[in-house]
């Protein structure tokens, strides 16, 4: 348990120095920018480059490196406090906080079930131990979760859904290239978590195990008395069918070396150990074929950067945005050349 909060802690001053939300009252504090009806303070952009300059020391940098480095940034750090104050205050507009609040605790729960903690409290204690506030990673989530469901509903779901039959054909046509049959396997898993374990020993079962199938005992069988993933006795640890190119490499490169119905040595990951059997594979092929969802996806993954962009320049465009004259020489640049890279 202790390494795997550990790891979420990483993770989450990683997501934090871009994304982290106010979350202490304030008696005085000044005001960098108004937002509709929201602000940006002062407090909330020394909060961000303090996580920032923490995240940048982990990566090896020194702490005046850092310093210097977020320093630099401040302004495109205030632009983008902005921006996450226009998605939070959209997606209560279009009535996605309980969609967004259940995914929220829909991750911790799968955390819990994961490291078979029974109950929000116990998960609460073990974040604290390791610097970890539950309600702050709750509030970083939700300007992710924010950001992400705003765009899809109103960027890319329209722009799917919005290619005609026409565009489609005729971007196949063009691509026939991209559309190519891909090389797919269908995998199942072992999977052995450090968690309150010793580490060296969990590698060693591990080859054990792997040792133990290629011997020729039963696979499902030492799976659900081995795998530490809580519904491995109704997946008898089954997994689906995935692209090997959309694989990370971790993963893809012993898949490839692996033969059908044999098990990949272990492959060490941060909070453990996996074992992959390759179930099924179907070889790619370079003939062409049409499907719809492809297209609609490629055409998508195509034009939904520039899109975006455009839909976040609009949002601007719409809301009243008053920042500090003591700040706006640093903010303004970076807010106006979105627009004008929005308008290309």
């Amino acid at each position: 348990m202790k390494k795997f909060i550990a790891l979420l802690f990483v993770l989450f001053m990683f997501s934090a120095a871009h994304n982290a939300q106010e979350s202490e009252a304030i008696v005085v504090d000044e005001v960098i920018a108004q937002v509709n009806e929201g602000v940006v303070t002062l407090s909330r952009l020394k909060r961000e480059m303090k996580q920032a300059i923490e995240a940048l020391v982990r990566e090896g940098k020194t702490p005046e490196q850092a310093k210097q480095e977020v320093e630099n940034r401040k302004g495109e750090l205030i632009a983008n406090i902005i921006n996450d104050e226009l998605f939070s205050q959209k997606a209560k507009e279009l009535g996605l906080d309980s969609e967004i609040d259940a995914q929220i605790n829909q991750r911790l729960l799968q955390i819990m079930k994961e490291q078979n903690i029974r109950s929000l409290e116990t998960l609460r204690e073990e974040m604290k131990k390791v610097g970890i506030d539950m309600d702050e990673l709750r509030q970083v989530w939700r300007k992710q979760l924010c950001r992400d469901y705003v765009l899809q509903r109103e960027v890319d779901s329209k722009l799917y859904w919005g290619f005609t039959t026409r565009e489609l054909k005729e971007y196949y046509e063009k691509n026939k290239q991209k559309f190519t049959r891909p090389e797919t396997v269908t995998l199942s898993e072992i999977f052995l978590s450090f968690a309150g374990k010793n580490e060296a020993a969990v590698r060693e079962k591990a080859k054990q195990l792997v040792a133990k199938i290629r011997a020729g005992e039963d696979f499902v069988k030492l799976a659900i008395e081995n795998s530490d993933r809580p519904n491995v006795k109704e997946t008898k640890g089954k997994l689906q069918t995935y692209r090997i190119d959309e694989l990370d490499e971790k993963f893809a490169k012993p898949i490839r070396a692996t033969k059908t119905g044999d098990v990949t040595d272990p492959i060490i990951l941060d909070e453990g150990v996996l074992i992959l059997r390759v179930d099924e594979r179907t070889a790619a092929t370079k003939e062409s074929y049409f499907d719809e969802d492809e297209v609609r996806r490629a055409l998508l993954s195509e034009k939904a950067p520039d899109e975006r962009k455009k839909y976040l320049a609009s949002l601007r465009k719409e809301s009243y945005i008053k920042i500090s004259e003591s700040y706006r020489p640093l903010v303004a640049p970076i807010l106006l050349e979105d627009e004008r890279r929005s308008k290309n």
